[in-house]
């Protein structure tokens, strides 16, 4: 996610939201509304090693896999 937001998304801008492989962005929505945020927000982006004990990314990981589960799989697919 933080390379998503931090550097990935400006190509993702300039070649109309579409990635490397030519392909539209996944979530594009939610990366939309993250940028937006962003440019109100002064965000401090850090990497932290996934299920690594971290007890606010494994908050983040259970929440994010509670949505998931009340949304249904079709959202994970987009």
């Amino acid at each position: 996610m933080r390379k998503g937001i931090t550097e990935w998304i400006k190509g993702w801008k300039a070649k109309g939201w579409k990635n490397a492989s030519r392909q539209p962005v996944k979530n594009r929505d939610l990366w939309e509304r993250l940028d937006e945020l962003c440019e109100t927000h002064n965000i401090d982006w850090r990497w932290v090693k996934g299920h690594s004990g971290h007890l606010e990314n494994e908050r983040a990981d259970a929440l994010a896999n509670r949505g998931i589960d009340e949304l249904g799989e079709d959202r994970c697919d987009r």
